[in-house]
């Protein structure tokens, strides 16, 4: 189990991070930190080098940014951070007394990556933030996560910042907040960052995807926030001005994580309970369902008839979201569940219908 340590005041939430895609000129980043001075934020963002996914894209000034966070520092009292994606930029970030480094999305789904700036950190105590990698992939993100503690650093918080994927939806990057969910439930203590900025894309969903994080006991939110937004050279579409940014935190309303209320607590209890027996028995429905789906598997074995019958499987959906329509449950969910259900049975199926040929290859 590992023992990780704080990146941020535990007792500070929700923890505000801030600042610029990237660091375009020194006169940018210093007005777009005076505009942020009164907001008390935790943390000072922005990108010195910019992986881009395609060539001739903006990537970033370089190592003459580190002197304007530099003076960031010193002239607004910010602690500050930027992305790192190699031991090169790791080097010059330790020498101009970064603050805080950041893994990125593309560099996360990389192992070699993360390991070469893992080893580049042993030795240091730097704390470190991990972005999600790009793909919606658990083991990816714990791994290098392991990575850089096996190297020695123990401050290290997670960044949620959705995941790339063919299927058209109204976000930049699908949250997907099971996965980080997750991978809280693995690392409980870990400290655990929204970035709807890069989830959304744009302007408009910040506020409801800030709300949604907080709601789920997220630690903190980290918002891109440029003092020219309409004219940044990045991702200018989802970054906001100080004083947008002002509005969006000063709009979410922060809820309890705890209560002592005794009344509360008790119906908590028997409604959790409820749940709890709903659940038992949705387990041995679904356990009843695959007893017949191996029998049906045995009748289709008889008679040589293959497993998957699309005709049925679109009878089955089409009833079935029909029928969720009717009690309130969303068209979304339902096709999900049934595809996770579907999957076990054709499993299920499989054993069945080539259990010989299994037993003749022992």
């Amino acid at each position: 189990m590992m023992q990780l340590e704080p990146v941020f005041k535990t007792d500070k939430w929700p923890i505000l991070i801030a600042g610029p895609c990237s660091a375009e000129t020194e006169e940018q980043l210093i007005q777009t930190a005076r505009g942020l001075a009164d907001m008390k934020i935790d943390l000072f963002r922005s990108g010195v080098w910019k992986p881009r996914t395609r060539p001739n894209a903006f990537e970033g000034v370089g190592e003459q940014a580190l002197p304007w966070l530099q003076r960031v520092q010193k002239e607004f009292g910010f602690k500050v951070c930027t992305e790192v994606a190699n031991t090169a930029h790791v080097d010059m970030c330790l020498k101009a007394g970064i603050d805080v480094l950041w893994i990125g999305a593309r560099t996360t789904v990389n192992p070699f990556s993360v390991q070469e700036i893992a080893n580049a950190l042993t030795g240091t105590n730097i704390p470190v933030l991990v972005k999600n990698p790009v793909s919606p992939d658990l083991s990816l993100w714990l791994g290098a996560i392991e990575r850089l503690y096996n190297a020695g650093i123990k401050k290290i918080a997670v960044v949620h910042r959705g995941f790339s994927t063919l299927e058209k939806t109204r976000y930049r990057n699908k949250p997907q907040w099971e996965i980080a969910l997750e991978l809280k439930r693995h690392l409980p203590d870990i400290q655990l960052i929204v970035d709807p900025s890069h989830i959304c894309g744009n302007k408009e969903n910040l506020q409801h995807i800030s709300q949604k994080a907080l709601d789920l006991n997220y630690d903190g939110i980290m918002l891109e926030t440029h003092i020219d937004p309409e004219n940044a050279w990045s991702d200018a579409e989802q970054q906001v001005k100080p004083l947008q940014f002002k509005n969006i935190i000063d709009s979410l309303i922060l809820r309890n994580k705890f209560s002592k209320d005794l009344a509360f607590l008790e119906n908590l209890k028997q409604l959790r309970t409820q749940i709890d027996q709903i659940d038992i028995d949705l387990i041995h429905l679904l356990s009843d369902r695959m007893l017949i789906s191996e029998h049906i598997a045995c009748l289709k074995k008889e008679n040589n008839i293959s497993i998957f019958q699309h005709e049925r499987w679109n009878e089955v959906i089409s009833h079935s979201i029909e029928e969720a329509q009717k009690v309130g449950l969303s068209e979304a969910f339902v096709h999900k569940l049934l595809n996770a259900i579907h999957e076990e049975s054709i499993n299920h199926q499989d054993i069945v219908m080539n259990i010989q040929k299994k037993d003749r290859n022992i």
